[in-house]
């Protein structure tokens, strides 16, 4: 939020902030408790858990749920569909930091 911005920012302005349980996280994405259940499984996304233990998700875990969903829809196995999505935003990662170094190089007084 730039400074001197009058609007005040909540929680649900977080897309990390765990605003969805599993039963409506699953509803928002037409997919099923366990799907997620499963992600998890896989390592894809950790939901947070509230004090009674319930699983919370957030807007950038449904997003990263979506495109899991995505490939298990066009017939790529849930398994596959997790490994692709971490080498995937692993690969994103390291092309960012590459960018990084590169400009860097190039104009060493950019810090």
């Amino acid at each position: 939020m730039p400074p001197g911005s009058s609007r005040s920012v909540t929680p649900l302005d977080d897309d990390d902030y765990p605003a969805y349980t599993m039963g409506r996280a699953a509803e928002m994405l037409g997919t099923t408790p366990a799907f997620l259940r499963t992600l998890g499984e896989h390592r894809l996304i950790t939901p947070l858990r509230s004090d009674g233990g319930h699983r919370r998700y957030s807007r950038y875990q449904l997003r990263i749920a979506g495109r899991a969903r995505e490939l298990v829809d066009q017939g790529t196995p849930i398994e596959a569909a997790c490994r692709i999505i971490i080498l995937e935003d692993q690969l994103e990662e390291a092309q960012r930091i590459n960018e990084q170094l590169r400009a860097h190089r190039e104009d060493p007084t950019s810090a």
